[in-house]
């Protein structure tokens, strides 16, 4: 009797974690289930946009899941070019950030697409349109974890009209980009903490560059940002410019040079186009063509850069961002300052800084006076630093 007993003490003592092993057998084979129904739930939320996730990966050795083939599109889009196309998006957690007593994410995402549709984006559904909220919540549900890195590999941003005749198909292709510290995990002191940069491949074969810092934590981020297009080939944009222009070039090439800084949505910088070596009229334009086309060329060529053959500009920008209003007068003129009087770099000019972007120094708090100063030491101590290994060289 006492032997039955114990046999069937010893049962039960199995039956407990065993079937609390198969329950976790049975949630994790169904987690990836739970997860890839919670994202299209999501993603069916936001008002005026479709979507889905096809396929989740969890892989909890690294607290981390993969999303396979997202894609979102407008409701009513005329085309089946998805607005949204992410092949591979691992989420996971940041383990280093833990040191630091924080519990943040870090995404990679591979291969993205993000295609502007013009006539697709400029529609409104019966439904609404997604405002900041709709977004938030959806990245939210999505991702529960507050972002602090992220990582963009050989991506795409486009723009396409397609009523435009011939159609409008600007791209940056080959997108690497990289933002580091978004949620503020380390050097907490600092105004602008993320430091961002990307690089890209434009339309004609240009080199797409940007660099600086950012607070996305500020309900309107600031920044400060240096951006530069090189050596794009000018026939690349005519498709652009004939629709708008009625302009196309047969040979050249298009620079762009741009510094920003928002501070409190106030924007303070400015743009630097370059036409560089351009040719208008080419064998295949018509009479008239021709006729607007040397009309255009006569002024192109009485207010380039002789020497360097070169038409450029600079633009200014300031204002709220709600109103950004670009100096029309100092931008004629840097059309013949660069003419006559001396030509503008292809370069940026190193000459706005975030402090530049405060309306007045006085609505700043002594916080953030003496986080301007330092990192203006910081940027100084930096530029002589490069200098001096320059004279090493």
């Amino acid at each position: 009797m006492a032997t039955t007993k114990r046999a069937r003490y010893k049962k039960k003592r199995y039956v407990l974690p065993l079937t609390l092993l198969i329950l976790l057998i049975a949630f994790r084979l169904y987690l990836p289930t739970l997860v890839k129904n919670s994202i299209n739930k999501a993603l069916a939320d936001i008002p005026g946009y479709y979507g889905q996730v096809n396929d989740v990966d969890i892989a909890l050795y690294r607290g981390a899941y993969v999303l396979n083939k997202l894609y979102l599109n407008k409701v009513d889009a005329g085309t089946q070019v998805p607005f949204l196309n992410f092949p591979k998006t691992d989420i996971s957690i940041e383990w280093k950030s833990i040191i630091k007593g924080k519990i943040v994410a870090e995404i990679t995402m591979n291969s993205p697409e993000i295609i502007y549709v013009f006539e697709d984006q400029k529609t409104t559904p019966e439904g609404g349109t997604a405002d900041v909220d709709d977004w938030t919540k959806a990245i939210t549900e999505i991702v529960p974890l507050e972002i602090n890195h992220f990582e963009v590999h050989n991506g795409k941003l486009a723009f396409v009209q397609l009523t435009a005749d011939p159609n409008v198909d600007l791209a940056i292709e080959k997108l690497e980009l990289t933002a580091d510290n978004l949620r503020n995990v380390v050097e907490k002191e600092r105004v602008l903490p993320s430091p961002i940069s990307a690089t890209g491949i434009s339309f004609g074969g240009g080199n797409v560059k940007l660099d600086g810092n950012i607070n996305i934590i500020k309900e309107v981020p600031d920044m400060d940002l240096a951006f530069s297009l090189q050596k794009a080939n000018a026939t690349a944009l005519n498709d652009f410019t004939n629709y708008y222009a009625g302009i196309d070039f047969d040979s050249g090439t298009v620079e762009l040079y741009s510094e920003l800084a928002i501070a409190d949505g106030y924007l303070k910088g400015y743009m630097k186009p370059l036409l560089i070596d351009t040719k208008l009229i080419g064998k295949e334009d018509g009479f008239l063509e021709t006729l607007w086309e040397g009309f255009v060329g006569f002024f192109k060529f009485a207010f380039k850069n002789q020497r360097t053959d070169t038409l450029a500009t600079e633009i200014p920008l300031e204002g709220d961002l709600n109103n950004v209003e670009a100096g029309v007068w100092p931008t004629i003129g840097g059309i013949f300052k660069n003419a006559w009087i001396k030509a503008f770099k292809g370069e940026t000019d190193d000459k706005i800084e975030f402090k530049d972007a405060f309306k007045d120094d006085e609505d700043l708090t002594s916080k953030e006076k003496r986080a301007a100063r330092k990192e203006e030491r910081k940027q100084k101590r930096e530029e002589r630093r490069a200098e001096k290994d320059r004279d090493t060289l």
